[in-house]
């Protein structure tokens, strides 16, 4: 029996600058859909009737609305697999909220209308009215636990892992074509290559081989893969956090222990020792409430992001990505004084022998 599988949206690949140096480039790939460390990615659960989508009635020229709310068995199995995520110790941790504008990650239950979710801060390119996650089928059924740890897997920002340049597998594709154009799936061809038999770059995936038994493996039946051998009768994860996934997560979101940030004061630079992937936190306390700009210099590839704490928590405000262009990241914000913000500057690679720093003015 064919699984029901997540698809992803298709989404144009990240724009990089021509001419970029290969070491340069696979770390702009590699890091283009990860959050900074130390981020809490706030979740709610849409739960008014009003919430969903508006969907034709066949034969009838009416329409009628979906909703997206879930029941709560629904919502509890989301929950826990919230907290196993974060459980692993990883650096980034999950808040639930009652507020969607509050919220980066918008979850809804919608029938029939399959298993996704964005993938890492494409999240933040979604208006506040629709869902970056949603669950097409019952999460309490027998084996579909796995179905939320994989979407969270996705909001992390991993991908698939079948789809792996490292795999090696061979697919009969014309086998594939007509078993997912099949229930419970119904995809068509273009739907099928771009979750199934296309291959990532190189620098995307999760890691520089293939696990087999991550989370973000599709099981897939008999006939399906030709190579490797032992999976022409199919392959069948156990639908749980490998090893591998676990060093995944703890290696791009290191331990949740929060360093003390470092004050940055206003027209004075701070340096940034920064190797690949490695980040640093600032707080900002303004001497007065005004525009203010916080910027990057020096030959690097940074990302920039601005909170501000709200009820002892970092909530995300503003932030900007100078990957693969020669501009530095700047990043104009409202600061209110008497209120603290934390910026984090996390680096994908250092191309020049010139001093990093950022600076609040």
């Amino acid at each position: 029996m064919t699984a029901r599988y997540c698809s992803l949206a298709q989404q144009p690949a990240p724009a990089f600058a021509a001419g970029l140096a290969a070491e340069r480039l696979s770390a702009l790939i590699g890091g283009s859909r990860m959050w900074v460390n130390h981020t809490v990615l706030h979740y709610y659960f849409f739960d008014d009737d009003t919430d969903g989508s508006v969907i034709p009635v066949p034969g009838t020229g009416a329409t009628r609305r979906v909703s997206w709310a879930g029941a709560k068995e629904q919502q509890d199995v989301v929950r826990e697999c919230f907290h196993q995520w974060q459980d692993l110790g990883i650096g980034v941790s999950f808040a639930e909220v009652g507020d969607r504008s509050e919220a980066e990650l918008r979850i809804g239950f919608q029938l029939g209308d399959g298993s996704w979710s964005t993938v890492g801060k494409d999240a933040l390119r979604v208006g506040l009215h629709e869902r970056t996650m949603n669950f097409g089928w019952d999460l309490t059924a027998p084996g579909e636990r796995g179905t939320a740890l994989h979407e969270i897997g996705h909001a992390l920002g991993m991908l698939h892992e079948h789809q792996s340049p490292f795999a090696g597998i061979h697919w009969d594709d014309e086998a594939v074509y007509a078993d997912l154009a099949g229930p419970p799936n119904f995809w068509n061809r273009d739907r099928t290559f771009f979750n199934i038999l296309r291959k990532l770059d190189r620098d995307e995936v999760n890691g520089s081989v293939w696990d087999p038994h991550s989370i973000m493996q599709y099981p897939f039946s008999a006939g399906l893969i030709l190579e490797p051998e032992q999976y022409r009768a199919g392959l069948n994860p156990p639908g749980t956090l490998s090893a591998a996934d676990k060093e995944f997560a703890l290696r791009w979101y290191p331990s949740a222990d929060l360093p003390r940030p470092v004050a940055l004061v206003p027209f004075r630079s701070s340096p940034l020792g920064l190797g690949p992937g490695e980040q640093a936190d600032f707080v900002v306390e303004p001497p007065e409430t005004r525009e203010y700009t916080v910027g990057t210099f020096g030959d690097s590839d940074t990302v920039v992001v601005v909170f501000e704490e709200r009820d002892g928590e970092p909530r995300y405000l503003t932030g900007q990505d100078d990957g693969g262009t020669p501009h530095n990241a700047t990043i104009k914000a409202h600061l209110v004084k008497g209120r603290r913000y934390f910026v984090r500057v996390r680096l994908y690679s250092g191309w020049g022998s010139g001093e990093t720093a950022v600076m609040c003015w």
